[in-house]
């Protein structure tokens, strides 16, 4: 098999990579050393950047992100007996982080991956594989 780019990892950034060049018309596989099972039920963030949730938005990807997801604008640390709010949003230029969790993203990804064959190309790598000095 020929592909113009190898994306090494099928976590959420290397799932969205992959559907973003395919949508640009650039051929990719991504490949990984565990299996799907693993992929998605392994347990990630719950925080998603602002940059990522525009990405997510541009790949026409984030509906339910968009619904579910609650954006979040700093926290509060507890010392001295009081509660002391830190405004992430004001000290950012109003940036902001999205609750939502990166394992929901990634099953989205590996769903949509599915059904439309040809998108991606998932494969488990086996020791020995592929044959670089690399450990992948």
């Amino acid at each position: 098999m020929r592909t113009q780019i190898a994306i090494i990892g099928s976590g959420p950034s290397g799932l969205l990579l992959g559907q973003l060049l395919t949508e640009s018309g650039i051929d990719n596989i991504i490949l990984d050393r565990v299996g799907k099972d693993y992929i998605l039920g392994r347990v990630r963030a719950g925080v998603l950047e602002e940059g990522t949730v525009r990405l997510l938005n541009e790949a026409r990807s984030a509906a339910r992100l968009q619904a579910e997801g609650l954006p979040h604008d700093g926290f509060s640390l507890a010392f001295d007996g009081r509660d002391h709010r830190i405004d992430l949003y004001g000290l950012t230029g109003g940036k902001r982080v999205t609750v939502y969790g990166q394992t929901e993203v990634t099953r989205r990804r590996q769903c949509r991956a599915t059904r439309f064959r040809g998108w991606f190309f998932l494969r488990e790598l086996r020791e020995g594989w592929c044959h670089s000095p690399y450990r992948l």
